[in-house]
């Protein structure tokens, strides 16, 4: 049994990997963070231990498809400036058709991308919020003083 069954069939869905290329593409010459699947991983992984930190009990596969989906429509944020989150709410829609979701499991991983960047964000969606932040190491990036994000929100010490 594959524990990250979900997980692996949208990674491997033709459309996940046609919005990874497109996001790749606008970023091939960005100098700060990029949106990779190295950054979705991070995501991921941070989400899980503060999930167990947390004492909820979201299952490992939906907190990594929900990280892999986090920020997928970085691309169309870049071709018409609608904001990541909307976007990527709107790509995951039929994303999750594909995938062995509840209705449920559905709205709460719909949720937490919508809210990714919400700093009032609760619950689930908290938890997502605060892993973006932290899987950016901030602490060793050479451009960091270049960023434009603000000190408060950097990631500015090793805490995962």
């Amino acid at each position: 049994m594959d524990p990250l069954k979900n997980t692996n069939l949208l990674f491997k869905n033709k459309d996940f990997q046609n919005h990874l290329q497109k996001i790749n593409a606008y970023e091939v010459n960005r100098q700060f963070c990029r949106h990779t699947i190295e950054h979705f991983l991070s995501v991921a992984r941070i989400a899980s231990i503060k999930t167990l930190e947390a004492g909820f009990n979201y299952p490992r596969d939906l907190i990594y498809t929900t990280a892999l989906l986090h920020d997928i429509g970085r691309f169309v944020q870049y071709q018409d400036n609608t904001p990541h989150e909307i976007a990527s709410h709107q790509l995951a829609i039929p994303l999750l058709e594909s995938l062995d979701y509840s209705d449920g499991q559905k709205t709460l991983i719909l949720d937490a991308i919508r809210n990714h960047r919400n700093p009032e964000a609760e619950g689930f969606s908290r938890i997502i919020y605060e892993s973006d932040k932290l899987s950016r190491a901030c602490y060793a990036c050479p451009v960091e003083q270049e960023c434009d994000w603000s000190r408060d929100k950097k990631n500015l010490t090793i805490v995962y």
